[in-house]
């Protein structure tokens, strides 16, 4: 379901991989990028369709938003706001189709962590491409006015039933949009469905990573690094007697 993301370049690189998106004077995030364990509630770039500075030609730019969607039409924002948005239920349901058919987004990153299901142990896994390219997930995203006259952006990542890599380990996955898609993605077709679907499994790779991963505060670059899980369980078991 994609319960953590990283992201393992400057925004001076996300920028550079994601040229067609306008920089303009968005928060680099400093000290926060890299990124090795983003879970929801931080705030991230996104890439949306930029219809308030650009009325006349709207372009893709970039933006800063806070993982976990805060529908604008709500009095006040849940205290646990969604942080995915099924595919079977996105332009159906009241939390996410207004989003859905008008304010579609890109959201950068370098890779995914997964736990797997009916795991005892909860090992994660880290998902990213086979060239460890930067690539962008498919999202939707908010503007809701706080009563203090702040306005937050908030986003939900978009997910769908697991390509035949993930569903090793779990029944669904955030959507991996293709560069070709990126365009059609954020435009103005009120319903690209055809586009929220497995990523090809080929182009993908999945690797055991430690467990000390399900703790965010535990976020350096190592926490990438490849575990070996026979090893793992060996030692587990020598600690516990039972050979």
């Amino acid at each position: 379901m994609c319960r953590r993301i990283y992201i393992d370049q400057s925004f001076v690189e996300i920028a550079r991989k994601f040229d067609f998106a306008e920089r303009g004077n968005v928060d680099d995030l400093g000290d926060r990028l890299p990124r090795y364990s983003g879970a929801p509630a931080e705030v991230y770039h996104i890439i949306i369709q930029d219809v308030e500075r650009q009325r006349d030609r709207p372009k893709p730019a970039f933006a800063i938003a806070r993982w976990g969607l805060f529908p604008s039409w709500m009095n006040q924002p849940r205290r646990q706001p969604p942080v995915y948005a099924r595919r079977e239920e996105i332009a159906s349901n009241e939390l996410f189709h207004d989003a859905y058919r008008s304010r579609r987004c890109l959201i950068p990153i370098g890779g995914f962590f997964e736990w797997a299901d009916g795991s005892e142990k909860k090992q994660p896994y880290a998902i990213a491409m086979r060239d460890r390219s930067m690539f962008a997930l498919a999202g939707i995203w908010e503007v809701w006015h706080h009563p203090a006259g702040i306005d937050i952006r908030s986003f939900a990542v978009v997910t769908c039933p697991s390509n035949e890599t993930i569903s090793a380990i779990r029944n669904r996955m955030p959507v991996v949009l293709r560069p070709e898609d990126y365009k059609r993605w954020l435009l103005s077709d009120r319903d690209p469905r055809d586009l929220m679907k497995p990523f090809d499994s080929a182009a993908l790779t999945m690797w055991p990573i430690a467990r000390r991963a399900i703790t965010v505060r535990n976020a350096r670059p190592d926490i990438l690094s490849r575990v070996d899980l026979n090893a793992k369980q060996v030692a587990q078991r020598q600690s516990s007697g039972r050979f």
